[in-house]
């Protein structure tokens, strides 16, 4: 017989079911997560948005044909261009401010298809 009793446990039911690679609960676990798939056309989209930042602005690149680490680098060089912060969320590209122009003439270097989005 065990001498240890289990008094608690949040590892019942789905969100306690942990995952098979690093063994963390799958909502916590970073390998699982997959970027969703949206509608590629091919054309690298960067806007500016607002909404939900408290007024201030960032440029979101989307459509970028690169996912992971490729996304991750490219982002850091994009980071170091524009000498602010921005971070990947589900495969958009975020950077701090207002740099359409400067990320739109580094991209056109490296991709065919660029385009300013929105107004």
């Amino acid at each position: 017989m065990s001498s240890s009793r289990l008094v608690y446990s949040t590892a019942s039911g789905p969100a306690g079911q942990s995952c098979s690679k690093c063994g963390k609960q799958l909502r916590k676990c970073q390998c699982v997560k997959q970027t969703p798939s949206a509608p590629s056309d091919g054309i690298i989209r960067i806007g500016r948005e607002t909404k939900g930042r408290k007024g201030k602005g960032v440029c979101l690149i989307s459509g970028v044909p690169l996912k992971g680490e490729e996304l991750a680098s490219l982002a850091k060089t994009l980071k170091a261009l524009c000498g602010t912060g921005g971070t990947v969320k589900d495969g958009v590209i975020e950077i701090q401010g207002d740099h359409r122009e400067a990320l739109k003439a580094a991209l056109e270097k490296r991709f065919d298809k660029v385009k300013l989005a929105g107004g």
